[in-house]
């Protein structure tokens, strides 16, 4: 330090002087900008590039809606064709190539115009019900047979076509 120079406060000597300058610095473009703030042309101009970039980004969002709704629906649909029970559809006869077996329980099932499971494994030998059952199922999902619940018993019997 310089020999006798005492300390100034911030009101004394040369830091008033940077304070000010500072000020200057920053207050002085502030007060300039507040000013053009207040003219009517300027202020127009900033309502107008608000309320363009304000359509723009409202046109934006409707594009992107517009994109988010038809994969919505296209998701919908492929939801709902997959949930939907498929129904076996009837072959045509010249389709169908029954082994004889299955050929004799249809004409079985016609002549009685219905019969069960247990009904065709009395008539057919079969050892067990399940083999009947499985059999009489297999027809009806062809849609060569219809089926029915009446109490305990499944009736099958030969659609009409």
């Amino acid at each position: 330090m310089k020999g006798e120079e005492k300390y100034k406060g911030i009101g004394e000597g040369s830091g008033k002087a940077a304070i000010e300058e500072l000020k200057n610095e920053i207050l002085s473009p502030l007060e300039n900008d507040i000013q053009k703030l207040r003219d009517p042309m300027v202020l127009a101009a900033l309502m107008h590039t608000a309320a363009t970039e304000r359509e723009n980004t409202n046109r934006l969002l409707k594009t992107l809606i517009e994109r988010l709704d038809s994969k919505f629906a296209e998701v919908e649909q492929r939801i709902s064709a997959l949930e939907k029970p498929v129904s076996p559809s009837p072959p045509e006869e010249d389709e169908v190539l029954l082994p004889s077996v299955d050929e004799e329980i249809v004409r079985f099932v016609k002549e009685k115009r219905h019969a069960s499971a247990e009904e065709v494994r009395k008539k057919f030998g079969y050892k067990g019900k399940n083999a009947a059952s499985a059999r009489l199922n297999h027809l009806f999902e062809l849609g060569l047979l219809s089926k029915r619940q009446v109490g305990r018993a499944v009736l099958f019997s030969v659609k009409q076509i």
